[in-house]
């Protein structure tokens, strides 16, 4: 599973006590409702009978089930009350993502009998797990109809495709060592490896220039006709020869292709100087274009990628993130801030701008590349992983954008509640000015993946 939703293991919780055909007929429309909405399950459907575990004998059968079908998550709905022990082993058995939920139950009958007591299983159920030491989500008890459980489980589903990436692992290409100066982006490479199941593979800048130049001549002559279409479609400044452009686009390619033969997760790039002064122009074109397929880092932030791609994971793949800078506040509205950085996805582009590739306009160089554009409007969600001295916490916060001035590169200003607030816990650390951006509130479900990564604690910025 990479970035895709999450395959859930349906096991419905019943009991001997209260009407096990009521609980039968809560379970046939709970599954009913997530094939309408689209989520993939494996249930006990002849594996138990009535597809039910009413009973710890069941423990057993349902854990080796589920297994074998590969399940990435566990969805414990209480039908009609709750068998707790079962529910607590089969839960630390299988060692996943759980969910618990049960329905509200209705008045009582006119004979004063009741046909289950879901909620007061599901509070036996998160006792047993709170004993074993079982992490789990609870959706409030509701009914099938409301609101609060079809955005429960869509939260869930996204927090468990969040977690699974620091759970089962992920790969990252890192082009290029750091860049001396910057001592923002030193990182802990055993610790990501031994603790997040990060892997991160070295792949050197000389052969990385080399296979940039064979590819620009090899392919001249299809990057030529891409250069032109280019040119018409982008305001072009700075490159009197075709070249250098040849250059950033057999860059863009060659990163592509290392991604695709390494089976990379992400990939993180020195930027500057050395495939500048190799290409002959800064590369920001070919990074936007490598961004709008997978999470990506410039000035080697590998912290970086990893907070791109579990904001991506929670958004379960449907579109890019970009790894912007908090840089100055709003001049007129104190809780706004600037997003801003250069190598935002192209797909990002605000419909009413047309992004230029010229000069860097803050480092004095006579090469173009850089490319400019404005991001467009919407809701934000923002990310970053950060850690220092074995602490790792994942910082999240939601605002949405304002109008703002008009500056250079890939910009857009962040309205945010309290903004003096976001920017002493930002300060206050480990966190640096780089944080993932997408558009979207994705806030609770990586808020909720972090009780599935052991040793990593979530900052919520803002209320």
């Amino acid at each position: 599973m990479t970035g895709s939703v999450p395959r859930m293991g349906l096991c419905p919780i019943g009991k001997f006590v209260f009407s096990n055909e009521d609980a039968v007929r809560l379970k046939r429309r709970l599954q009913a409702k997530l094939r309408e909405w689209n989520v993939g399950f494996v249930d006990l459907e002849g594996v138990l009978e009535d597809g039910l575990v009413k009973d710890q004998r069941h423990v057993d059968v349902a854990v080796e089930h589920f297994r074998k079908a590969g399940v990435d998550c566990l969805y414990m709905p209480h039908c009609n009350f709750g068998t707790e022990g079962a529910v607590g082993m089969i839960a630390r058995q299988l060692g996943l993502p759980t969910l618990l939920w049960g329905p509200r139950d209705e008045a009582p009958l006119p004979d004063g009998r009741r046909l289950r007591d879901s909620l007061c299983g599901l509070f036996a159920s998160s006792k047993v797990l709170h004993k074993l030491g079982v992490p789990f989500t609870y959706i409030e008890n509701c009914g099938l109809e409301d609101a609060p459980l079809r955005e429960g489980v869509d939260r869930f589903l996204r927090a468990v495709s969040v977690a699974d990436a620091l759970r089962n692992g992920v790969r990252i290409g890192v082009i290029g060592q750091r860049i001396d100066f910057f001592w923002t982006t030193i990182i802990n490479e055993s610790e990501l490896l031994q603790r997040f199941h990060v892997e991160l593979l070295p792949l050197d800048m000389v052969d990385f220039v080399q296979a940039m130049r064979d590819r620009a001549a090899e392919n001249c002559a299809l990057y030529q006709e891409e250069v032109t279409e280019l040119r018409q479609r982008f305001r072009v400044e700075g490159f009197p020869t075709d070249e250098p452009l040849i250059n950033v686009l057999a860059a863009r390619d060659q990163m592509r292709a290392l991604a695709d033969g390494h089976a990379l997760d992400g990939l993180a790039l020195q930027s500057f100087m050395s495939v500048v002064d190799a290409a002959g122009a800064y590369c920001t074109y070919a990074e936007s274009c490598v961004a709008d397929r997978l999470p990506y880092g410039a000035e080697t932030d590998v912290h970086g990628v990893i907070s791109d791609l579990l904001l991506r994971r929670a958004m379960l793949g449907e579109a890019p993130a970009y790894l912007a800078e908090f840089t100055v506040r709003h001049p007129e509205d104190d809780n706004a801030v600037l997003l801003w950085h250069a190598g935002a996805p192209l797909s990002m582009c605000d419909p009413a701008d047309t992004p230029t590739v010229g000069h860097h306009w803050i480092l004095p160089s006579p090469l173009s590349g850089m490319v400019h554009f404005k991001l467009r409007e919407g809701p934000i969600t923002v990310a970053r992983f950060d850690g220092d001295h074995g602490e790792y916490r994942l910082a999240v916060g939601e605002g949405h954008s304002v109008p703002g001035p008009r500056t250079l590169n890939n910009y857009v200003w962040m309205q945010v509640d309290d903004w003096p607030a976001w920017e002493r816990t930002l300060m206050e650390g480990p966190f640096i000015h780089h944080c993932a951006m997408a558009y979207g509130h994705f806030a609770d479900a990586l808020t909720e993946a972090c009780k599935y990564v052991p040793g990593l604690e979530v900052v919520r910025l803002g209320a």
